[in-house]
């Protein structure tokens, strides 16, 4: 029996791409997460630098749940000053100004007297906070926030220091306006849910606080915060930008990720369980076509299912070929590596880009009406990950259905040993083919929509915000098909008595025993899909079996069986 490995293999599912890397400033803008003197919670630490931030900066961000501690660099500070000056020298020349003396949208013609200046600001917030729906999540609204600082840091906005400065106080102390995630079309930024945001800032909306939502105002009261009073152009850089649909594509990317991991484990379970051939994944064949995710996936393939009895066992099979969910995976799982490669590239940069209108050239002192506003980018990279999603629960259901008809995988028929009194997993395969369905449904691209708005103004938009909004759901249904099929594999394996596979799936395979016994009798299988949907979303399947989706593909030796 293999021994419990000392080192655990570091296999990386979505490894980090070029954009990840340090280029920016010293190690001091990184995210960094350290342990508290108490050893009671971590702070994620980040500084914004006005470039781009790494994307695990973002990731960590995200993921972890301990306290806050973002600041400012000097050099963005400086940039940001340099930019508010810019704003009122332009705007005491007298020439007009989109949206600090002039009207917004198809009222661009309009100018605003100079007393009126502060209360449009104001009235763009208000008039915008039109959002409908169910607040986005804690942790979507926390990137929104941070995104909304990066993006203000570029020194292309106008605005004033104390903006950025309530910005970062509010996530450090955990104030997180109350966003609806419903009523943005992806084109002129995500007006409306940013106008939520912005509305806190000036003391209004709502906000949670302290496990609450209470009003904005008395949520920035209790934190210690003062509320704004909104100068030139500070409510139009507010609402306009991308934030809201890249927070939300980036979470979708995270989870996406983790979905990725762990239907690799569990895929190699169920080569394992089948008695599948390795072959197909073996290196001198997947040479011959090149994908960089299909390449690597197979290695990983190769590393899991390296050694043991089912692999002694399946060169004795009587199946001439696996079925596709078996010998494709290399080819599937891979072009779905791929796409998720391309979106975390496209998000990488949009989250430290300058995406509100107009934007001020400080080198030049110009002031330009552009369209850095547009989804489009964010759009496409949500539509990649919605696809991925999609095919990963699709191809995971396939290799459910082929476990449990016993005439393809020679196991017993629906995996239980007393067929016909027993229902085994008859059910299970059901709802995930409803899931399955489900995100087939969802994964129709939102970016090939468009619907004018604004008067005609708006008259080609992106669809971003909702074609990211879906992603978490899709994920959460990827996870329980995976969490199914993982249920499927581990009793698969176990019909082949005596039977071990390599070390890193054995920990795998003990990681789910130790959680829900065997379920060759029927019982409430709803508890056993609950336990092992739980070690999906948290990642600790793909964890035991040496799987990490932020790290370089390695293992713990660096070789890879050919």
């Amino acid at each position: 029996m293999p021994g419990r490995r000392s080192t655990r293999a570091a296999v990386d599912a979505c490894a980090v791409t070029a954009a990840d890397n340090d280029s920016c400033l010293p190690a001091r803008r990184r995210l960094l997460a350290l342990t508290c003197a108490n050893g009671q919670a971590e702070v994620v630490r980040l500084i914004i630098c006005g470039e781009s931030n790494p994307i695990d900066d973002w990731r960590r961000l995200y993921r972890d749940r301990g306290p806050v501690d973002i600041r400012l660099s000097d050099e963005a500070r400086t940039a940001v000053i340099r930019s508010s000056e810019l704003t009122m020298r332009l705007l005491r020349s007298g020439e007009p100004i989109y949206g600090v003396n002039t009207g917004f949208g198809r009222l661009a013609s309009r100018r605003i007297p100079e007393p009126d200046i502060e209360r449009l600001q104001r009235n763009l917030v208000l008039s915008h906070t039109v959002g409908v729906g169910p607040p986005l999540r804690d942790a979507v609204v926390r990137l929104v926030l941070a995104l909304k600082v990066a993006a203000l840091a570029r020194g292309a906005s106008g605005v004033r220091p104390v903006v950025v400065d309530t910005l970062i106080e509010m996530v450090n102390r955990g104030v997180l306006p109350v966003i609806p995630g419903q009523g943005s079309v992806g084109a002129s930024g995500d007006l409306a849910p940013l106008a939520h945001l912005a509305a806190v800032l000036i003391g209004r909306g709502s906000a949670v606080f302290a496990g609450e939502v209470r009003p904005g105002a008395e949520a920035l009261r209790m934190a210690g915060i003062e509320p704004l009073v909104l100068g030139p152009k500070e409510g139009l850089a507010l609402v306009n930008g991308t934030q809201v649909s890249t927070a939300l594509a980036l979470a979708g990317l995270f989870e996406t990720e983790r979905v990725m991991a762990t239907a690799l484990a569990v895929g190699a379970m169920s080569v394992e369980a089948a008695l599948g051939s390795t072959a197909p994944f073996g290196h001198a064949v997947q040479a011959l076509r090149p994908h960089p995710g299909q390449l690597r996936i197979a290695s990983v393939l190769r590393q899991l299912l390296c050694s043991g009895d089912f692999r002694e066992a399946s060169r004795a099979g009587v199946r001439v070929q696996d079925p596709y969910c078996l010998r494709c995976l290399p080819q599937v799982l891979g072009a779905c590596l791929d796409l998720v490669e391309h979106a975390r590239t496209t998000l990488a940069i949009e989250a430290g880009s300058v995406t509100d209108n107009p934007v001020l050239l400080a080198d030049t002192e110009e002031i330009v009406s552009a369209g850095n506003f547009h989804g489009e980018p964010v759009a496409f990279a949500a539509d990649m990950l919605a696809i991925a999603l999609s095919e990963i629960g699709a191809m995971s259901e396939r290799r459910t259905a082929f476990l449990l008809d016993q005439s393809l995988s020679g196991l017993p028929a629906f995996l239980t040993g007393d067929s016909g009194v027993t229902s085994g997993f008859m059910s299970l395969q059901i709802t995930a083919a409803a899931l399955a369905s489900e995100n087939k449904q969802r994964s129709h691209p939102a970016s090939v929509d468009s619907i004018p708005t604004v008067g005609n103004q708006e008259d080609f938009v992106s669809m971003a915000t909702h074609g990211a909004r879906r992603l978490a759901d899709m994920a959460d249904n990827a996870s329980a098909i995976l969490a199914i099929e993982l249920l499927a594999a581990v009793e698969g394996m176990d019909h082949r008595p005596g039977m071990r596979s390599s070390d890193p799936l054995e920990e795998a395979r003990r990681l789910v025993r130790s959680q829900v016994p065997s379920m060759a009798d029927d019982w409430e299988f709803s508890q056993a899909v609950t336990a092992s949907n739980a070690l999906v979303r948290h990642g600790a399947v793909a964890n035991a079996a040496g799987i990490r989706a932020e790290t370089h593909l390695t293992t713990a030796s660096g070789a890879d069986p050919r």
